[in-house]
């Protein structure tokens, strides 16, 4: 099986009773609370916490961990506040909502310059940008330091989905599978997608579907629908023994080109070998070019990936086609193209009015339609 990201996969998971006592407690954001997931059960391996001011500045300036390790984006705790005075030496309690969640050793504290972090890292200052908003919110003084993390997760959504890298793991050896590509999604299944999938289907042994359901803007569709979405098509549509469902706990940066090698390279954690990138993956708005999420891992060697990104122009309906197809593939115009954003389905559903089958199934079209008028 692939190798994860670093070599060895790494495991900070605690039980409560091995958390300190009678020591500070600081504050998690939602983003660092997933984030913290995330570290604990290996899925941001190499990382074993927060980061330091080295690995953060190389990460900035250069995409790679201080000892070369490729790495694109921070992964960092924010002061807040209301936290107490905590020193180099320190060994804390991380809260989120007033629960424990896990500890921090503090080896470092340091200031940044957010909006430098903002323009190398999402490729703009504009405020409109919701990665940039966040950043905004933020002290400007991050705490690095190794964490531990309670495996909380018989508390969190979507539990019986809720597997860790060493469970996947498992999964796909129990399966048989020798080739996995990872689709990373934020969106209900349509046809587009559809499309990539099972044409990367043909290429390897199985496929996971692996939805992020951790914190998103505020207009994107909620998790659970898109989770009663992403049940419903595989059962209709796909071959049962050669996919699987699974969550991402994982933020999204909209980091877009960024953001897309981070996610190949937290797949590969979960023992994938292939990762599909689409058009403006992890995009939002027009910050970033159609194919730039693509062309970003031109920048690595293979060896230090590690993980194939499979490339894909965008996909439609084409209605002279009579199927799905992409510009490789079709020689018809825009106007025989079926191509409807995000946009124009929700104004859709709100109205009441299903989108047509060319772009999403008609099962997937009554479901989103029953939570957009709830």
């Amino acid at each position: 099986m692939i190798q994860p990201h670093g070599g060895k996969l790494v495991n900070r998971t605690v039980t409560k009773d091995q958390l300190p006592e009678n020591v500070k407690v600081l504050t998690l954001n939602e983003r660092e609370k997933n984030d913290l997931e995330m570290i604990g059960c290996g899925a941001m391996s190499p990382l074993q916490g927060f980061m330091n001011s080295a690995d953060y500045n190389s990460v900035i300036e250069k995409m790679r961990l201080e000892n070369g390790i490729v790495w694109t984006l921070p992964v960092v705790f924010a002061l807040k506040a209301d936290d107490p005075t905590v020193t180099v030496g320190d060994t804390v309690l991380l809260k989120f909502e007033d629960k424990i969640r896990g500890s921090l050793k503090v080896e470092d504290i340091f200031s940044v310059n957010l909006d430098h972090e903002a323009k190398e890292t999402l490729l703009t200052n504009d405020e409109n940008h919701p990665g940039v908003q966040y950043l905004k919110s933020l002290s400007g003084t991050y705490i690095g330091g190794l964490i531990t993390a309670l495996d909380l997760r018989d508390s969190e959504p979507f539990r019986d989905h809720r597997l860790i890298p060493e469970e996947t793991r498992v999964l796909f050896q129990e399966k048989g599978w020798n080739s996995i590509v990872a689709f990373q999604t934020r969106n209900p299944i349509h046809r587009a997608h559809e499309y990539l999938q099972k044409v990367s289907l043909e290429m390897v042994d199985g496929l996971l579907i692996h939805p992020l359901v951790g914190a998103t803007k505020a207009d994107d569709i909620p998790a659970d629908v898109r989770m009663l979405c992403y049940e419903t098509i595989l059962e209709k549509y796909y071959p049962a023994d050669r996919t699987a469902l699974s969550v991402f706990p994982a933020a999204m940066r909209y980091a877009g080109p960024r953001e897309a090698v981070f996610h190949a390279l937290l797949r590969k954690n979960y023992g994938c070998t292939h990762f599909i990138v689409g058009r403006d993956h992890a995009g939002v708005g027009d910050y970033y070019g159609t194919f730039d999420a693509q062309e970003i891992f031109d920048n690595f060697t293979p060896e230090e990936i590690d993980i194939i990104p499979l490339k894909f122009e965008h996909a439609f309906f084409c209605n002279k086609c009579g199927g799905m197809a992409t510009a490789r593939t079709c020689p018809h115009t825009g106007a025989d193209r079926v191509f409807l954003s995000g946009k124009k389905v929700r104004a859709m559903l709100i109205d009441g009015i299903l989108p047509p089958p060319e772009f999403t199934r008609p099962e997937i079209a009554q479901l989103l339609m029953e939570a957009a008028q709830k």
